[in-house]
């Protein structure tokens, strides 16, 4: 008899195939009667197959007294409780590196097409405009300032995407690294020496709308905020008054606090660019994401060491 695992969210094809190659799955997100179902099947599950935006509620992990491990298919884990993970001794695996690259592609892309103004200038030309005037100027992205919050295996691809465009980068981070970039202990002083200000960091409790107003008041109305780490990172009810008081240029944002819904405010402001959490999305990574999540799997069931194990 195949493994009983719960699905907490919708996944790639082929990882959704894999999946049903090994265990009997149990599609929790497509399911009416969600309480019905775990008071009948909770305790045969042993596994939870889930999303980094999603993690594990504390409520549905504690109607799973089976529950062996949560496999992440994402790099966040802090959607779950990991000390009451390891106080059950509940395995916990995401899917890191993988995604690294294309993260910090998107990163780069954000700032180019913000830069630049190549949305607007793709709707210039289809719309004829182009016929009877000049769209106007854009801002140079070479040779800026760029501030990375979290310099982590993301933070570094990024920098190091940035110095060929002559960057001058700047960083903050919860300690000193060895490298070339200027350090500045706080966030705040980061954003007052930047144009560019980046976010990379995990999201954790310290880091939980660490860009409150301050921030943006030292970012300045010259400044913008890219962000391709989580929404969390983001007082965003302060970004939005930021935005439309313009006391911060502009904010190209990947990732947003309560996805995927968005503050609809931004939906009308000129100085914003919106993509739907994009940072992984490319065939390439979510394979190499799902092949993570089912060696995790794979490794627990047979007993042997997770080749990315958080807990």
């Amino acid at each position: 008899m195949p493994l009983d695992i719960l699905q907490l969210c919708p996944l790639t094809p082929f990882l959704e195939a894999e999946l049903a190659k090994r265990f009997a799955v149990h599609r929790l997100f497509e399911m009416e009667d969600k309480a019905g179902f775990l008071a009948a099947k909770g305790d045969s599950l042993r596994a939870a197959v889930t999303g980094g935006h999603l993690g594990i509620p504390a409520d549905l992990a504690a109607a799973l007294p089976k529950l062996e491990i949560v496999a992440i298919n994402g790099v966040g884990f802090d959607k779950v409780d990991l000390a009451e993970a390891r106080r059950r001794g509940i395995r916990v695996s995401n899917t890191p590196d993988v995604l690294t690259a294309d993260v910090a592609d998107l990163a780069l892309g954000l700032i180019l097409a913000f830069g630049r103004q190549l949305p607007r200038a793709d709707v210039y030309v289809r719309a004829g405009k182009w016929l009877s005037s000049d769209m106007g100027l854009s801002t140079r992205v070479a040779g800026r300032r760029y501030g990375i919050f979290g310099l982590g295996r993301i933070g570094m691809a990024i920098a190091r995407r940035l110095e060929g465009f002559d960057a001058r980068i700047s960083y903050s981070a919860r300690s000193r690294r060895d490298v070339p970039y200027d350090y500045h202990e706080t966030l705040a002083a980061l954003a007052a020496n930047c144009d560019v200000l980046i976010l990379a960091a995990a999201a954790t409790a310290e880091t939980r709308h660490v860009v409150n107003a301050e921030v943006l008041d030292a970012l300045g109305p010259n400044g913008t905020l890219v962000n391709v780490a989580r929404g969390s990172l983001v007082d965003e009810q302060a970004l939005v008054i930021a935005l439309r008081d313009r006391r911060i240029g502009g904010a190209a944002l990947d990732v947003f606090e309560d996805e995927p819904r968005v503050p609809e405010e931004l939906f009308g402001m000129d100085n914003v660019l919106l993509a739907p959490h994009l940072g992984s999305a490319t065939h390439e990574t979510r394979r190499a994401m799902a092949d993570l999540v089912l060696a995790n799997l794979d490794a627990h069931f047979a007993g042997t060491p997770l080749p990315t194990a958080v807990v």
